[in-house]
């Protein structure tokens, strides 16, 4: 028992030495992307933003079917005519994933009439751009329900059967501000750092289960009309992303099996930041940086 337990204390820091040098090795020489031309993506909240650019993007690189899922028919419509037009079959069903009946319902109607979803990418979400004293409760609900719970409900929908295929993969288009909060939007940031936990565990669970993956989106503020009005301090310095730069390098890391993708890379600076410094310290780079007061003009979608 000694033996093998030294064995193991040996072996453990070589296997590490091993895959951070598998890791970098990755960064310089590129590696086989996946095949995307036999998987049906269904993509939550595809009507519009980075969701249609998703959609645009899985077309462009040759996935087989396209579902897309949304609460608005005209958004969703557009963008699905927009694909059949690049010569991919795509259908659209209206549905709210905060509503679990409705998700558990529209899925069965997918299976029934596309089949087998193979890739599920959560893009869908809402907030509300308030502090919490002044939101509305029924607000506050709405932003858990489909940022976080929907997430539980479509994923319980589609991924037992994509363990059965031992083919699947599931997306979460979260935020940088799961694990950064900022001021007046409480309701989002909380949920998406709910949402982020739930990754966590779900990737680590799916460790046994072959052929099933799981990929986290951490972007920065990006330029669509979901979080329009809101403004840093120095915009030069940190432009908002483009969404279809985030598409894009979303369905990269989906082909690479990447777990964890933050945008842009110096985000993982942030990480490390507020692993070391003192909380007055990161108090005064959210104020000199303007992310302390850059709700105050947001007037975004809700």
């Amino acid at each position: 028992m000694v033996w093998k337990w030294l064995g193991a204390l040996v072996v453990f820091p070589l296997q590490m030495i091993y895959l951070v040098a598998k890791a970098a090795v990755g960064l310089v020489l590129p590696a086989k992307l996946r095949d995307l031309s036999r998987e049906n993506v269904l993509i939550t909240g595809g009507g519009r933003g980075i969701g249609r650019h998703l959609a645009r993007e899985f077309a462009d690189r040759g996935a087989r079917k396209i579902v897309l899922w949304g609460r608005t028919e005209k958004c969703l419509k557009e963008t699905t005519e927009e694909i059949r037009q690049m010569g991919t079959e795509c259908h659209y069903f209206i549905c709210d994933v905060g509503n679990r009946e409705e998700v558990y319902q529209t899925a069965k109607a997918v299976r029934e009439k596309v089949g087998d979803i193979t890739i599920l990418v959560n893009n869908a979400a809402v907030v509300h751009g308030k502090s919490l004293m002044d939101s509305d409760d029924d607000a506050l609900l709405k932003s858990q329900h489909i940022n976080t719970l929907g997430q539980f409900w479509t994923t319980k929908a589609f991924l037992p059967r994509m363990l059965e295929l031992q083919n699947g993969h599931i997306v979460c288009l979260n935020s940088v501000l799961a694990l950064s909060a900022i001021p007046g939007a409480i309701d989002y940031c909380t949920s998406k750092a709910s949402a982020f936990a739930f990754m966590e565990s779900l990737t680590l669970g799916l460790l046994d289960c072959p052929g099933v993956s799981a990929t986290t989106v951490l972007p920065f503020h990006t330029s669509t009309e979901m979080f329009q009005g809101m403004r840093v301090r120095f915009p030069n310095l940190f432009p908002p992303l483009k969404p279809e730069t985030v598409a894009r390098r979303t369905v990269e890391a989906v082909q690479l099996n990447q777990a964890l993708l933050l945008l842009p890379w110096t985000m993982h600076a942030l990480i490390i930041l507020k692993s070391i410094l003192p909380q007055a310290a990161l108090e005064e780079i959210h104020k000199f940086s303007g992310t302390y007061t850059c709700m105050n003009t947001f007037k975004g979608r809700t």
